[in-house]
């Protein structure tokens, strides 16, 4: 079974650090994008073995949109 989630990629002086934010602690890092790419699907296929049908169901039902704003403070 395939399933969609919104993930998070951050850089940060280490390389790269994502996390999912529909599955509670399910992060990862990777000194590359396709690095942490790659850890971050083996953790989320780990981590949605550990739930029952309708937890899945439940944690991947939800969409998150996510866009740059550029803000300005005087």
């Amino acid at each position: 079974m395939s399933y969609k989630l919104s993930i998070v990629i951050e850089k940060d002086e280490a390389g790269y650090y994502a996390y999912a934010p529909d599955l509670e602690g399910c992060q990862t890092q990777g000194e590359t994008i396709d690095e942490v790419m790659a850890n971050i699907k083996e953790a989320i296929e780990l981590y949605l073995e550990t739930l029952t049908k309708e937890e899945i169901k439940e944690a991947t039902s939800k969409e998150i949109l996510t866009t740059t704003l550029e803000v300005q403070i005087a």
